[in-house]
């Protein structure tokens, strides 16, 4: 079986699909995913999709892409983190790109969620784009190798995922990006993670796989990461979908596997 670790089931096309999704999800042996907050604002469909479905699982935070929302004070979001169905803070990091100024409103955000994570007991799901150094240097100062968390839709380089096991201990998460033709030095950092740190995931809907490139992304794809892993390490996709399996509910330790 197989673990989605990040998508977004309440964002467009997906929302108002569920029945369609979950029996997309069940087709293709994927039996678990974690349904990742990008706002309050929308948390609470993310939540009751959590509360409808045991292998559902739930975080909460504020992406750092979101400008136009309410801002969460950490002992917000460690009360909401309360609630037994939420595994995990964010997702939450750093985003210049879309921010190339670098505002200081983007990295005490960020301080915020990993406080939370902190007084919650809760990993970190964290969203690097463009951001290596800051993003890095700020989870070092705040002590988040103490909660530990993961680097979903991992697109650094070796050198940079070296620095994230090394320093970090976090887990380090591969999205449809892998297997695209122009992503080689992904595929090197593909090779390297360690089989204890590997976790799969789409970011649906966004970042389809092939063979599904540019449509929209679901939860049910994730196993066309595992075969591109298992490809780029030579071995079955079967030992990547069990690997990702035990990583996932080690990190999200609150997360309780159904069975199958």
């Amino acid at each position: 079986m197989f673990v989605d670790s990040h998508c977004h089931p309440d964002l467009p096309p997906l929302a108002g699909r569920e029945e369609d999704m979950l029996a997309a999800m069940n087709d293709a042996r994927v039996g678990h995913a974690l349904a990742v907050s990008v706002n309050l604002e929308r948390f609470p469909a993310i939540l009751a999709l959590a509360e409808r479905h045991p292998h559902i699982f739930a975080s909460v935070g504020v992406h750092p892409e979101e400008t136009d929302v309410r801002e969460a004070e950490a002992a917000e979001l460690v009360r909401l983190a309360a609630h037994p169905r939420i595994v995990a803070i964010g997702e939450t990091g750093l985003d210049y790109y879309w921010h190339k100024d670098a505002p200081e409103w983007q990295r005490n955000r960020f301080r915020t969620h990993i406080h939370a994570a902190r007084d919650a007991r809760l990993p970190l799901i964290i969203h690097c784009r463009n951001a290596f150094a800051d993003t890095l240097a700020i989870l070092r100062e705040e002590g988040a190798r103490e909660i530990g968390g993961v680097y979903h839709c991992f697109t650094g380089d070796v050198a940079y995922a070296e620095k994230v096991l090394d320093a970090l201990d976090f887990y380090i998460s591969f999205s449809g990006i892998v297997s695209f033709k122009n992503a080689a030095a992904l595929k090197e950092v593909a090779r390297m993670v360690p089989e204890n740190r590997l976790l799969i995931e789409t970011d649906a809907p966004y970042l389809a796989p092939v063979p599904h490139r540019g449509k929209p992304n679901q939860p049910a794809w994730v196993i066309h990461v595992a075969e591109e892993l298992a490809r780029l390490r030579q071995t079955s996709v079967e030992a990547i979908a069990r690997a990702s399996r035990e990583n996932f509910f080690r990190l999200f330790a609150r997360a309780t596997p159904v069975a199958a």
